[in-house]
């Protein structure tokens, strides 16, 4: 009887102590905020970001909070204030926001920052990341040349500057590769979110005679729109938006912000929480190069070869873009 109930408390001890465990790990979540200036569904910037983010949501048990469309200096200060003592990860989510971070980042120390993209990590407590947008580009340059058949090609930028230049530099040189006397049009919104002005100077450059467009930022999607009404041709960067017009996208650069915070939540098992600018390249896997399968008619095996060994020189280092 004495051994029956001695091997039933030592049932009960271990079930108890499993259980524990279990609670204890259940609560070593880790939690990461995030600042927009976008929605969190634009099909670009932002959700690239968000996406990266939920993707890691089960492995991580993360806690996972946002705050959108925040551009004022105010705000967006007093948002970082309020998650920084709560939470591990703060990721302010534009190049906009550098000031703010580094001004915030300096009096929590214990808190991980991140914005991009840049190069400038300023404190051992921030991540800059910084995509490499060239690289893709050139590979989507090399494939519109292939496939345009008025040799005119249409760029919607928002602003002449940061990665909009990278980008399309990168896909000019792209192109220019292929064939130097294909026209290059590139024209610039002033806006980052004007999806109306998008649109009218992706028609406007249709009218001019281009059957290929591409473009970055928010504003893509009015643009992707007027492509698919008129039946040309767009390549995307920042995320896969073939869903926007499956008969129009091509082919989408995505950028792998789940590697990338994957590779911040190490970092702060390890105890290291910044300090450090994180390029977007495809030598460190935070960049991918994905093709629509309704489209797939468009690439034939010698076009796909070619890709798959561009892709391989820039992980390799022998292909590097000098942005012109």
């Amino acid at each position: 009887m004495f051994k029956k109930i001695s091997f039933l408390i030592t049932l009960i001890i271990f079930a108890f102590g499993f259980l524990m465990t279990g609670a204890v790990y259940a609560e070593e979540e880790i939690s990461i905020a995030m600042i927009f200036p976008s929605t969190i569904d634009d099909m670009a910037w932002s959700q690239a970001m968000y996406d990266g983010v939920a993707k890691l949501e089960d492995e991580y048990n993360l806690k996972i909070s946002y705050s959108e469309n925040l551009y004022d200096a105010v705000q967006v200060g007093s948002a970082l204030r309020e998650y920084a003592p709560n939470y591990d990860i703060v990721i302010a989510h534009g190049a906009q926001y550098q000031n703010i971070v580094d001004d915030v980042a300096r009096d929590f120390p214990n808190t991980t920052f991140a914005f991009g993209t840049s190069y400038n990590a300023m404190h051992d407590n921030v991540y800059a990341y910084d995509p490499n947008a060239e690289e893709g580009a050139y590979i989507s340059g090399v494939i519109a040349a292939h496939l345009t058949e008025t040799n005119i090609i249409g760029i919607i930028g928002p602003v002449e500057a940061g990665d909009a230049i990278k980008y399309n530099s990168g896909f000019l040189q792209g192109v220019k590769s292929v064939n130097p006397d294909i026209k290059v049009n590139i024209g610039y919104t002033g806006s980052f979110g004007d999806t109306i002005a998008a649109k009218q100077m992706a028609e406007s450059h249709i009218d001019a005679g281009a059957d290929i467009l591409t473009g970055s930022a928010q504003q893509s999607v009015g643009a992707i729109r007027a492509a698919a009404e008129k039946g040309k041709l767009w390549f995307s960067t920042d995320i896969d938006q073939s869903i926007v017009a499956p008969q129009a996208v091509v082919a989408s650069q995505v950028l792998k912000f789940e590697e990338v915070v994957r590779y911040m939540i190490e970092a702060r098992k390890d105890g290291i929480y910044g300090g450090e600018h994180l390029p977007m390249t495809y030598a460190n896997g935070f960049l991918a190069y994905e093709f629509n399968e309704e489209l797939s008619h468009l690439i034939d095996a010698e076009l796909e070869q070619l890709v798959n060994e561009l892709i391989e020189d820039f992980k390799s280092g022998e292909l590097e873009i000098e942005i012109e």
